[in-house]
């Protein structure tokens, strides 16, 4: 079984999501139960694959139907510090151009305040 590591923090109007390790077929299911779990309504998600080093189609498949979770509940899903092998899973089979993806946490966290705040009525 390949070797995922999960770990969560709250966000205002969201929560962000380090994914580390190696997601595919043995533990996809792992970061979806975790995620959902963790899922607020608002804003959106942040997951930050900055250490994540491989990822395959199973793992593409959760991270979509992630995205497809957070935006019934009117939120977006944002990808952090994808890189190497995930970033190219994402690339070539076109879900890059789909998602919003960010240099680091940090940007994406940034990013989601923006959009709460630009969503809220005046």
């Amino acid at each position: 079984m390949s070797s995922l590591k999960l770990s969560c923090r709250e966000l205002p109007g969201g929560v962000l999501i380090a994914v580390a390790g190696e997601l595919d077929s043995t533990n996809a299911d792992d970061l979806e139960s975790y995620a959902e779990r963790r899922r607020v309504p608002g804003p959106g998600m942040v997951l930050d694959l900055t250490g994540l080093t491989f990822m395959d189609s199973r793992g593409l498949h959760v991270l979509l139907r992630l995205n497809a979770a957070v935006r019934e509940q009117g939120g977006l899903l944002r990808l952090a510090g994808v890189q190497d092998v995930p970033a190219r899973v994402l690339q070539i089979t076109g879900v890059w151009l789909a998602l919003h993806i960010h240099p680091d946490a940090r940007h994406a966290a940034t990013a989601m305040r923006e959009h709460e705040a630009a969503a809220r009525p005046t």
